[in-house]
Formats: structure tokens, sequence, C-alpha cells
């Protein structure tokens, strides 16, 4: 089966991650964006869900092994220099997408699968399963400028600095205190149902929805042409 396949039930469409782990590579940053694309010249949907079918994991973020590879081959450096690029496209994808897109976190999202979190509208997640955590602190790996400013759209400053300066994990019970997620269910099944439930809630027009987000996430959509370009090319990703 594809790591990455969609459905659709009424007005809502679901993109399905289903690939264990779902890390990021560059297969991935294709397949997601291919997805998106698809999904929006239905012009039934007016919603996507983001979910996972591994029953651990929504996403662990960057494929390590595939990076760590191209990093010890220099004649490698480009491909993940547009890999880079390619996840500031997924970013600014969902962040000015003409319609909600809620992510179903099923269980564990770390590094970069917080991220893709962070950068969907609307966040639902399990209070019985599964991590919420920015492991780069320890991991050595300073986000990009870009990767922090789609953070600080979905967490408040004071809950974000708890969690990215400590690699703290955190429940779904915690985040949804903190309104970083809408709300945290009890179980798979209710993720799903409750998910759904609030995108069926959306009926709106894909022009304004557009601009709203647009408008809405100026800043962050410039720091992508701005300030990472140069942290790109350096391909300065470790910091000890």
């Amino acid at each position: 089966m594809a790591p990455l396949t969609w459905t659709r039930d009424g007005t809502v469409a679901t993109l399905w991650m289903d690939d264990g782990e779902n890390r990021h590579n560059p297969a991935f940053v294709a397949q997601f964006l291919a997805a998106m694309d698809a999904i929006e010249a239905d012009p039934e949907t007016r919603a996507v869900v983001i979910a996972s079918k591994d029953p651990k994991n929504w996403s662990q973020g960057i494929d390590l092994a595939w990076i760590q590879a191209a990093m010890a081959d220099r004649a490698r450096h480009d491909e993940i220099r547009d890999f880079l690029r390619g996840l500031n496209r997924i970013y600014a994808r969902c962040l000015t997408y003409p319609m909600p897109v809620i992510a179903a976190i099923g269980g564990h999202a770390f590094g970069d699968g917080a991220l893709l979190a962070c950068a969907c509208d609307f966040r639902f997640m399990r209070s019985d399963r599964g991590f919420f955590c920015f492991p780069e602190v320890d991991l050595g790996i300073p986000f990009l400028p870009g990767m922090l400013a789609v953070v600080r759209t979905a967490f408040p400053d004071w809950k974000l600095d708890s969690m990215m300066l400590t690699g703290h994990r955190a429940g779904g019970a915690e985040l949804a205190e903190a309104r970083v997620v809408v709300k945290a269910c009890d179980g798979p099944e209710a993720l799903m149902d409750d998910a759904l439930a609030f995108a069926r809630t959306f009926d709106k027009g894909r022009g304004v929805f557009r601009v709203l987000k647009e408008r809405r996430h100026r800043e962050t959509l410039a720091v992508f042409e701005t300030l990472d370009p140069p942290v790109i090319e350096r391909l300065q990703l470790m910091v000890r």
C-alpha cells in the first residue's frame, strides 16, 4: 500500500499516512504535496483531516537514517537542501490551504512530525496514547527560523519555551489545557469521530479561507523566503 493515500466521506477528505513511523524524506514530501493538490482539485471537499494508520505513531519526523547518510556524502548535500525547502513547501501549503487542515494525532508526534501538526489549523489528540515532543534540544538540532515560526502559530510562548528548551513529552490532556489541541479524545475511535465531526462543520468559501490564512500567516511565510535560505545554504544542522 502507498505510504500516503486519501479518501473522502461527504465533504471531508482524510489524508492517511501509512508507513509505520511515517518518517519524512524526499519521497514523503513529494507524495504529501501531490495528495494535497489532488484533494484541492476535488470540488466537493471542504476540510482535510490528516491521520495515521499506525496505532503507535502519527509521525516521528525526519527520516534520520536517510538524512545522516546524505550528510555523510558531500555529493548529496544539495539533496538535503532541496528536502529542507520541500519541508517549507509542506508547511506553507498547510498554512495557506484554502480549507481547514485538521491533525488527528493518534500516536507519537515527534520532531518534524510535531511541526507538521503545528502547521495544521486545528489539532485533536488522543488522551490515552502518544506524546508530542520537540527532541531537537537533546539531539543538538536547532529549529530553522521558519520551523520556529511554524511552531509559534500553534503554541503560546510560555508553553513553547517549556517544551522546546527541555524536550518535554506532552500528552493530549496537557496540550488541550494549553489550548494547543482542540480536544484530547478517549481512544482512536473517539479521536477520528471528533476530528471528522469538527471537520464537517466547515462549509466556507475557499477564496476567503485562503486569503484569511495568507494574511494570518504572512510573517511566517516571509521567514521561509528571507531567513531560511542562508541557513539552508550553509547546511549547519547540528549544534553542540
